[in-house]
């Protein structure tokens, strides 16, 4: 089983500094790679912020936090992560984008490198087959936030090497996570039962059955949710939750995961939720 010391991010987002910060804390030495500077210096401002955060609440001590910083190494040139172990990728949910990442990683890492994209709902096999190594390829799906959330979704491939897989449990459980095994379909496990759900909540509220304050309290304290459909669906972003369900109805075609009216006009209004201020809650 291939030992795995670097660790290469592809995208400082939101997800990718996440997983670089979980990544580094574990004691991993961590190349974070990003298209400009600007977008880097955003990532690690954020997980700076996170690991102060940390601290105050005495969850990690000061010389810790200091330690996991050093472990960073910062880039917008893609050959700075040639000597990753592993290399995540966290950019665009775009499958053009992320075959061109993967040909390119394939070619400049050394040849017992695994590949992983955090897609949420795209065919990890596709960005394999832009390889030469696709039995060293798997979704590793994280959810957010990444420093908080426990689960990672292991996803195999039909070409998938069960090396890789073993490999890649035993570092979600070096970063103090729990991994689960799923099979490469949209969805995987968590949004194949989550995402007909939420939609479901948004049908209930667009045909007048309910009000939105109404339905998030009855799945609260009706299911022991910690937080209602509606609220969620403003966390995840509705955006995301559109685009996830777009791809999950065209593999699938059943109508529970078709995108409701509703939430086609709210993203197209630019209604995203917490992250524009405004989705089924106001944020401003």
């Amino acid at each position: 089983m291939p030992d795995i010391k670097r660790v290469g991010v592809c995208g400082s987002g939101l997800m990718g500094s996440g997983i670089a910060q979980v990544s580094a804390a574990a004691g991993f030495e961590v190349a974070v790679f990003e298209v400009d500077q600007a977008a880097l210096d955003r990532g690690m401002a954020g997980i700076k912020k996170s690991l102060d955060k940390f601290v105050e609440k005495k969850a990690l001590s000061e010389a810790d936090r200091d330690a996991t910083l050093k472990r960073f190494k910062t880039t917008t040139n893609l050959d700075d992560l040639k000597e990753s172990d592993l290399v995540i990728e966290a950019i665009v949910e775009n499958m053009p984008a992320k075959k061109e990442l993967f040909k390119k990683l394939d070619v400049l890492l050394a040849p017992h490198a695994i590949i992983c994209s955090n897609t949420s709902s795209l065919c990890v096999i596709e960005m394999a087959a832009a390889t030469k190594r696709p039995q060293q390829i798997a979704g590793l799906h994280f959810f957010n936030p990444v420093p908080l959330m426990k689960l990672v979704e292991v996803v195999k491939t039909i070409v998938t090497s069960q090396e890789t897989i073993d490999t890649l449990f035993a570092f979600a459980a070096k970063l103090g996570k729990k991994a689960i095994l799923a099979q490469d379909t949209p969805g995987f496990i968590v949004n194949r039962l989550l995402v007909p759900y939420l939609l479901y909540a948004i049908r209930m509220y667009e045909s007048g059955l309910a009000s939105k304050e109404d339905i998030d309290e009855g799945m609260k304290l009706g299911c022991g949710h910690p937080m209602g459909p509606l609220t969620l669906l403003d966390f995840v972003g509705l955006d995301t939750t559109y685009y996830i369900a777009e791809i999950m109805f065209d593999e699938f075609k059943d109508p529970l995961m078709a995108p409701p009216p509703l939430l086609k006009r709210m993203v197209l209004a630019g209604h995203y939720g917490k992250k524009s201020g405004k989705g089924f809650y106001d944020y401003t």
